[in-house]
């Protein structure tokens, strides 16, 4: 689950990183209000989305060479022109693709004064097995650019989990980000508080971009990016407040509902498949056969017959799926009970784009029957090969 950045700031300030003072607001009336609440007499307002690239973004209903989503005001009345500028359009960044996404919340910050910018992220680093910061030197917009064309400016120090961030570590860090002085006194402190955070929250990624240095040698998180690992939610009804659902894809969320492992993809051949790793197989196969799926859908090895119609419905849903592919290996999965799902839910939805079914395993036979004698216009496939290339010369009208 992701959330805003003003939201993962007051996170980190509970665990006593330095953030600069700042208010959210929802309509542009609350604009004035809201900056007169900081110190000034500079202002950085800040669309609020689930994306990055913010700054360089473009919004959809202004002119092209309109600022991007993240500004600067000098003024009052300027703090209140870039929120109606803001507010209700459509911002696009090189991370939400063309669709964009609508800015319904601004954050207006207290500005700052910055000597340098520096890059920090945490994740877990899965080649060594422990949680990992991810410094450079080089922090800004750019980074992706900097890890592609300076790989030698990143640099990793993993962190023992039974240790935490030791003396050691934070140095290191230090060492890495060129902390003199003050900044480097800062550093020694901050570094433990964000992976105390990150651990204690369960935090899947925590991203500062930029960390600065500002002008009087103090290090302030200018912008924080977190997400966190949905099987640990359970754990913080505090976080789940946070939750942003406008963010978020409406399928997405339906899938949640039936603890449906879902995610939207950008192509046309919907998939239903149970196991990951035969979903990522499917899609493969999928692409390979000159297609592109409409979605990673894995209803798992449990699923009940009102879980596979909800599966079914929600890949119907999207208006760009064109044909469906299911692709069955039953083992705890029944094949029966697949099939049972699949046309109760073409019953109640009716089906009205192509559909191939591949079973195999426990109760294959049963299954295959179930469809037969349905009488409904199902494409019957042997294997996984069979099935899409059979799928995807439907959706491409027999070529």
């Amino acid at each position: 689950m992701n959330i805003h950045e003003y939201q993962a700031k007051a996170v980190l300030k509970e665990y006593g990183a330095p953030v600069a003072e700042g208010v959210a607001i929802f309509s542009a009336d609350e604009a004035e209000a809201a900056a007169k609440k900081l110190p000034g007499p500079l202002w950085v307002v800040k669309s609020q989305i689930h994306a990055g690239g913010r700054g360089k973004g473009k919004f959809k209903e202004l002119p092209a060479d309109a600022k991007g989503g993240v500004r600067l005001a000098f003024s009052l009345d300027e703090v209140t022109s870039h929120a109606k500028d803001m507010l209700g359009n459509t911002l696009v960044t090189a991370q939400t693709g063309d669709a964009g996404k609508v800015v319904n919340r601004l954050y207006i910050e207290d500005g700052a004064d910055i000597e340098r910018e520096l890059y920090l992220s945490i994740l877990v680093d899965r080649t060594v097995g422990r949680p990992a910061f991810v410094v450079s030197t080089e922090g800004g917009m750019d980074i992706e650019a900097v890890a592609h064309d300076t790989p030698e400016k990143i640099h990793n120090v993993a962190v023992d989990p039974d240790t935490g961030v030791t003396e050691a570590d934070a140095a290191a860090l230090c060492d890495a980000l060129e902390l003199t002085g003050v900044a480097r006194e800062d550093g020694m402190k901050l570094f433990p508080i964000l992976y105390t955070a990150f651990v204690e929250k369960d935090m899947a990624l925590l991203e500062v971009n930029p960390l600065i240095v500002m002008k009087d040698g103090r290090l302030r998180v200018l912008d924080a990016k977190v997400s966190f690992d949905g099987n640990a939610l359970f754990r913080h009804d505090d976080i789940m407040a946070l939750r942003d659902e406008t963010e978020e894809d409406a399928k997405e969320i339906e899938a949640s509902k039936y603890d449906l492992a879902y995610v939207a993809l950008d192509g046309d051949i919907g998939c239903m498949v149970n196991g990951a790793g035969l979903a990522m197989a499917t899609m493969d196969i999928i692409k390979l056969y000159g297609a592109e799926p409409a979605n990673f859908l894995d209803v798992g090895g449990g699923a009940t017959k009102e879980k596979v119609t909800a599966a079914f419905k929600i890949i119907t849903s999207d208006p760009n799926v064109k044909g469906i592919l299911v692709n069955i290996f039953g083992g705890i999965m029944r094949c029966d009970i697949i099939a049972e799902g699949v046309l109760a839910a073409v019953t109640e939805v009716g089906l009205q784009v192509p559909l191939v079914v591949r079973l195999e395993g426990t109760n294959v036979e049963l299954g295959k029957k179930i469809i037969s004698d349905s009488g409904m216009n199902v494409i019957a496939a042997d294997d996984l090969d069979d099935a899409a290339q059979k799928i995807v010369k439907a959706v491409k009208g027999g070529a």
